[in-house]
């Protein structure tokens, strides 16, 4: 601790100065103090403001230079596009020379796993070098051990990490804590989505390691009833009683409204688990492991296949939202079978009938597609899950849908998610707002205690835009594909300029002319790179 000026007299608990003031003369006593964690100090930042605020102006300057740029005919959407990539660098915490995006402000501000994921994943057309800083961040504080009081085991991906007091005291299991059953699939889906963006092979190398152990985690400890599904239960007391995305205490409840019995199976996370190793099997095949890679592919088939089996509903031609531990279908309406069009785990014939049901009032709000069917005797508009509009739940649904060709469900709620955030401040999208229905001349409601920023939710733009856009990047190739562009009828124009694909940097111009999209390549700079565009009509 130092004190300026000095202190007349100086005590274990006080300080004292006599000062003499006189008129309109300003007077500072400045106390710098240095705090401790088990008598190790912590860093603290320079005290000076300005020399801080230029160093953030500066670090924020770099963030926009290295990242994609977007502008458009419409101001107001600039502006949202604009404040979002800004909250990625607000959000960003540094974990040794790597920096990763935390959940979400005020109450998320830590390393997640999920969120932290998903996050990256919707910002790779934004900026790669985060999806590359999160897995490595992530694969340091891959699981070790079996430990029931932080949910562990080896190879599985954390849920969350914090270093509060609560944490240091044994109080709660969050340092770190795994309670996450669809984090370690996801990990290994943006490991191949990061190579299709950077095509960085000793990226990827390097990565390996944590992806086989990632691999074997699913085998060894997802499937919890070698049923060939991937379910959760909590072991840690203090730990989360739901551990798929939807982690609200009452978010699987039976159409009854009785709580699920654990272990759950959700339907999206047996997605995941299909996409991580279909896609896993093609990563491994390009680095000479082909035995491994025959293996996952014929799991990933026999997936697709356990999953329709166990999961489709016949009298409602949907899928149920999860399985219990009797496993008994959950059969209720919710958003949660639409993650299937992302990880690409169904037919072409039964991914129309899911957009054609989320497309009815019930699930779609008219802001967008809720969490839970309002039809649904459980159903609450104003909850966390069961009922709520999540920005990052319908830019997953709908990139899926551009996966499948269906791009006008997909424009449409990029319409409607814009048109939400034009009621919000800074035109930011929050985490969540309620399930109320859409009426003439209304505005969303706003859920009270939404983080905002959230970083998945400033992600829904980048990953619904890419969708909408075409846009199909293979750098491991030299390659870009842009594949029937579509702009919304809102939209005349939009360029995007320094969007990376590998060690390559491309400027695109979208053009909107009589209901047809058109793609130019107006710049492109590094190695050479093969665009190729396609239209179908």
């Amino acid at each position: 601790m130092s004190l300026a000026p000095k202190p007349s007299s100086l005590a274990e608990r006080k300080a004292r100065w006599d000062l003499i003031l006189l008129p309109r003369t300003p007077v500072q006593i400045q106390a710098t103090i240095v705090p401790s964690v088990s008598n190790r100090k912590v860093a603290v930042a320079s005290t000076d403001y300005a020399e801080c605020l230029r160093e953030r102006r500066e670090r924020h300057a770099s963030w926009q230079h290295q990242s994609t740029s977007f502008h458009s005919n419409r101001g107001t959407f600039d502006l949202a596009l604009n404040n979002a990539i800004s909250d990625f660098h607000a959000l960003q915490i540094r974990d040794g020379e790597d920096h990763v995006v935390a959940a979400g402000v005020p109450w998320f501000a830590t390393l997640f796993g999920r969120d932290s994921i998903i996050a990256s994943y919707q910002a790779l057309a934004l900026n790669p070098q985060l999806a590359m800083d999160t897995l490595r961040v992530l694969a340091r504080y891959q699981g070790k051990e079996y430990n029931d009081w932080r949910d562990e085991e080896p190879g599985k991906i954390l849920h969350e990490y914090r270093q509060g007091e609560m944490t240091r005291c044994n109080e709660m299991p969050f340092g770190p804590y795994y309670g996450s059953v669809d984090a370690t699939p996801l990990f290994l889906i943006l490991l191949s989505e990061t190579y299709r963006w950077t095509g960085d092979a000793n990226f990827v190398a390097e990565l390996l390691p944590a992806a086989y152990r990632a691999l074997d985690w699913i085998a060894e400890y997802g499937d919890l009833d070698h049923d060939g599904l991937v379910e959760y239960a909590r072991r840690s007391p203090k730990g989360l009683m739901n551990q798929s995305w939807k982690d609200s205490w009452d978010a699987n409840m039976c159409p009854d409204g009785s709580i699920a019995p654990p272990p759950i199976a959700p339907v999206e996370v047996q997605g995941y688990v299909y996409d991580a190793k279909r896609r896993m099997s093609s990563l491994l095949r390009l680095f000479n492991d082909s035995d491994r890679a025959n293996k996952l592919k014929k799991e990933a088939s026999d997936m697709a296949r356990r999953l329709e089996k166990a999961y489709w509903m016949p009298n409602q031609n949907f899928y149920a939202m999860a399985l219990d531990g009797r496993k008994k279908p959950l059969e209720v309406t919710s958003s949660n079978p639409g993650h299937l069009l992302f990880s690409g785990a169904i037919s072409r014939e039964r991914a129309r009938t899911v957009i054609h049901r989320l497309m009815q009032e019930d699930m779609f709000s008219g802001w967008g597609w809720r969490t839970l069917s309002d039809r649904e005797p459980t159903f609450n508009a104003l909850s966390y899950h069961r009922g709520s509009v999540w920005p990052h739940d319908n830019s997953l649904i709908a990139y899926g849908m551009g996966l499948n060709n269906f791009r006008a469900p997909a424009l449409k709620i990029l319409t409607t998610l814009f048109h939400a955030a034009m009621t919000f401040r800074d035109y930011r999208l929050p985490e969540l707002f309620c399930g109320v229905q859409r009426r003439e001349h209304d505005q969303p409601v706003h859920y009270p205690v939404s983080c905002s920023p959230q970083a998945w939710a400033s992600g829904a733009w980048f990953l619904i835009l890419t969708s909408v856009l075409g846009i199909h990047p293979l750098a491991q190739r030299k390659e870009l594909n842009i594949v029937n562009p579509e702009l919304p009828d809102w939209l005349d124009f939009l360029a995007v300029r320094n969007m990376r694909i590998g060690n390559s940097s491309v400027d695109l111009d979208f053009n909107l002319q009589n209901g047809r999209t058109s793609c130019n390549v107006v710049g492109l700079r590094g190695e050479r790179l093969a665009v190729h565009m396609a239209f179908r009509k």
